[in-house]
This record gives C-alpha cells, structure tokens and sequence, in this order.
C-alpha cells in the first residue's frame, strides 16, 4: 500500500483538510503533464464537465454498494482518486501508463476501488458503477483498461480517454440525466458496451508524481 500512503502524505503535505472541500492548489497539476501511478486526480467527463465521484451513500436499488455519481462542482473533495497498477503488476510508484494498460482506480476518501458488473444502474438501466472494497479487498470487478483517443501513447492530462471495464466491457459513462433524491445536481454514471461521446474523460484537477519510467501489461 505504499502508494496509497504517499498519495495520503501528499494531503498532508499540502496542508489540505480532507473533510473540507478545498481543490488542490493549480500548481499542482500542469496542463499536459504524464499521469503516473500513484497519481491524485480527478477524471472530468468531457461532454458535461462534472467530476467523477464518489461518498458513503448506498444506492438504494441493484447492488446497495457505494454510490457513483458525477459532480458538477470543481472543489469538491469526494472526487479525487488514485491510480494504482494490478495487485500482482510490477509497476512502481511514477511510472509511466501506456494505452491498452489495465488500472485500478481509488476512491481517495472512502479508500474503495471504482467497479462495475452485471446490476442496472438506478437511472437508465445500464451496467451500474459502484464504490466496493478496501485497502485489502480488490477484484477483476475493479480493472480497468485504459484507452486514449488520438495518436498518444502515454496517458497524459490533457489526452481524451475511455475505461473499459474488463470483467463486463462496459465503458465508463455518464450523461445529463439527474438523481431527483441527491442534492447538488449529481448525475448518473454506469457502463455502457459500445463506444459512445459520452463515454469520454480527461484527467482534470489533482497532484500528478513525477516519471520515474514507463509499464507495460
């Protein structure tokens, strides 16, 4: 767990109050820069602008685990994660990620993984996207591969990507339809099978480790 303890010290480093809601400083993330593992961010859908993210609220239907919405605020720290590689990957911390590699993503508060299988989502009826697991508790329903659009090899800020969930083939997605029951305005994300415009993110607000190299898997 030594990156998810660096990602912690960063917090504390930077003086940040994980209980308030307070952004990273923009000096923390360069436009353009490479994402590495170990990395703290914040994953922007493209088409809406809300932030991929995450609290310890069930969903009230499918599988009752920790909800996943998209939050249209910029400052809000329930929306950060940490990108880690696979339980049994020799990747380290500041290594490059390439395109095609499978991640892991988590919930930096609640410290549960981003995962996904076969239970509806709560809006439209697709593959719902939940929060499960913890430090110790992490399976394939928590693997993600990474694919960047365009001619880029290296995942970096400023690429536009899509996640594909690799237990189901879903891709990460969200849209502008509304929880009536959530403050805030949140949105609904789940998966989707087929690629769409809705299924694409960039890396946005966060702390971003330097490159130590570069993994493959």
């Amino acid at each position: 767990m030594a990156i998810s303890l660096f990602a912690l010290a960063l917090f504390l480093f930077l003086g940040l109050d994980l209980d308030q809601s307070s952004p990273f400083p923009a000096s923390a993330a360069t436009e353009g820069v490479e994402i590495t593992y170990g990395s703290v961010l914040k994953l922007m859908h493209e088409r809406t602008k809300f932030r991929l993210h995450s609290h310890d609220v069930p969903y009230g239907s499918g599988s009752g685990q920790q909800s996943v919405t998209g939050f249209p605020n910029v400052d809000d720290s329930n929306s950060y994660w940490i990108v880690h590689p696979l339980p049994e990957s020799s990747a380290k911390q500041g290594d490059g990620i390439k395109s095609g590699t499978i991640v892991r993503l988590q919930h930096m508060r609640t410290r549960k993984w981003l995962h996904s299988h076969l239970h509806a989502s709560p809006i439209s009826g697709n593959l719902e996207v939940s929060c499960f697991g913890g430090e110790d508790q992490s399976d394939t329903g928590d693997y993600w591969r990474l694919e960047i659009e365009g001619s880029g090899k290296t995942w970096r800020q400023d690429q536009r990507v899509r996640l594909q969930h690799v237990d189901t083939g879903g891709y990460l997605h969200s849209h502008d339809k509304k929880y009536t029951r959530i403050a805030g305005g949140q949105q609904e994300v789940c998966g989707v099978r087929d690629k769409r415009p809705d299924n694409i993110w960039s890396a946005a607000e966060g702390v971003y480790l330097p490159v130590t190299g570069s993994q493959s898997q």
